[in-house]
C-alpha cells in the first residue's frame, strides 16, 4: 500500500506538470523513488495510474457541490460553495491541473465519470438553484452558467498558479483578497 501511495503522489506531480501526454513512467518512477518494473508491479501502465488518480479526484472534487444544501439559506449556500472551491484551488492545485488537463484533452479517460457522476449531480443542483431563483431568494440567472462561472473564478487560482503568483507578486494576502472579491462579486450578482 505504501508503494502505491508513493507512485500516485509522484504521478500526480508529474501529470500536473507535464500533462498525460508529456508524462512518462520513468518520470513517475524517479519521483516515487522506485524502479520502473516496481511501478509496473502495482499498475499496468501510465493510463491505469492516470485513471486511478482521476477516479480518486472526482469524489473530492464533487464534494462541495454535493454539500450544497437545498434547505439552507440560498445566498449563504452559494457563497459557501464558492469558498470551498477557492479553498480547494489553494489546497489542491495539482489535482485541479490534473483535472483541467484531462478536460482540455477532451476527457478521454473521464467521459464516463462525467456522464455518470457529474451530470446527474449538476442537473440536481441546477434545479435547486433554479428553485431558489423562482422563489425570489436569488436574482434570476442561468444556474448552469452560474456554476460554470464559480468553477472558472475559483479554479483559475490553481490552473494558472504560475501566472497568478507572478501578477500578485506572491503576496500572502492574495488568498484573502480572492475570497473577499469573489464574495462581493457573487453577492452583488445574486442578492435580489
Amino acid at each position: 500500500m505504501r508503494n502505491r501511495r508513493l507512485i500516485l503522489d509522484a504521478a500526480l506531480e508529474v501529470f500536473s506538470q507535464h500533462g498525460y501526454r508529456g508524462a512518462t513512467l520513468d518520470q513517475i518512477a524517479e519521483g516515487a523513488g522506485l524502479s520502473k518494473p516496481n511501478i509496473l508491479y502495482y499498475f499496468e501502465g501510465k493510463e491505469e495510474i492516470h485513471i486511478t488518480l482521476l477516479n480518486q479526484l472526482m469524489e473530492t472534487w464533487l464534494d462541495p457541490l454535493v454539500t450544497l444544501d437545498p434547505d439552507g439559506d440560498p445566498l449563504t449556500e452559494i457563497l459557501n460553495y464558492v469558498h470551498r472551491k477557492l479553498d480547494m484551488a489553494h489546497e489542491f492545485p495539482r489535482e485541479s491541473r490534473l483535472f483541467a488537463g484531462e478536460i482540455l484533452q477532451g476527457a478521454p479517460r473521464m467521459a464516463p465519470h462525467l456522464q455518470a457522476g457529474l451530470q446527474p449531480l449538476f442537473d440536481e443542483k441546477c434545479a435547486v438553484i433554479g428553485a431558489w431563483m423562482d422563489a425570489g431568494h436569488l436574482t434570476r440567472a442561468d444556474p448552469r452558467h452560474l456554476i460554470f462561472s464559480i468553477w472558472a473564478t475559483t479554479q483559475h487560482y490553481a490552473d494558472f498558479a504560475a501566472q497568478v503568483q507572478v501578477l500578485l507578486r506572491e503576496d500572502p494576502a492574495s488568498q484573502a483578497g480572492a475570497r473577499e472579491y469573489l464574495t462581493a462579486l457573487f453577492t452583488r450578482l445574486l442578492k435580489p
